[in-house]
């Protein structure tokens, strides 16, 4: 072999490695990036779980007769507060659950006006409400976050090294179907 062809072996071997660096750190910058998102949205997550007992205790006071229903708040706080902090995917279903029991709790203030105009109910709502406009840009900058990691990892080149280079391949945090549907309004 010439030195030439030695040469040109050599050229490609370092623009194989480069490339091979700089695809590995865009799967490292990503995965760090959802990482981080994710991180802000647990911790709004745990802010909602500290005030959820509070909003239950509150409400108990109120509606003693509804205890099926505040069972179900507390039973679905203590789902999700158990579901490991590195399961997104489980964490995602369980704030769902979650989601929806709390729903429930709202919907029992309409039923008691003295619950509904009671200064620590309506406090401890202005809070949850803080926290789930809180949540909502997180999960916007998680699911930004997400998308560039997936596409990144189901594109080309990311997409001829993700099994090699261990790319992980993230779920959305998407609300539920229920949350999607618009709200009925009755008159009668």
């Amino acid at each position: 072999m010439s030195i030439i062809t030695i040469g040109i072996i050599v050229g490609l071997i370092v623009i194989f490695i480069l490339l091979m660096i700089g695809i590995f750190n865009k799967f490292v910058k990503n995965r760090n990036l959802v990482q981080d998102a994710w991180s802000n949205i647990d911790v709004a997550l745990k802010r909602r779980y500290d005030l959820i007992p509070n909003l239950v205790e509150t409400v108990k006071g109120y509606a003693a007769h509804e205890k099926d229903t505040l069972e179900k708040v507390i039973k679905a706080r203590n789902a999700a507060m158990s579901v490991p902090s590195d399961d997104i995917a489980g964490q995602i279903k369980a704030e769902n659950a979650l989601q929806q029991t709390l729903r429930s709790i709202f919907a029992l203030s309409e039923s008691y006006p003295d619950l509904k105009a009671n200064a620590n109910f309506i406090d401890l709502q202005q809070k949850l409400n803080e926290i789930e406009e809180n949540l909502e840009r997180s999960r916007r900058y998680y699911n930004g976050s997400v998308r560039q990691n997936n596409t990144y990892g189901e594109s080309f080149p990311g997409v001829i090294f993700a099994g090699l280079l261990n790319y992980k391949h993230f779920d959305f945090f998407e609300t539920t179907g229920e949350e999607r549907d618009n709200v009925k309004v009755d008159f009668s």
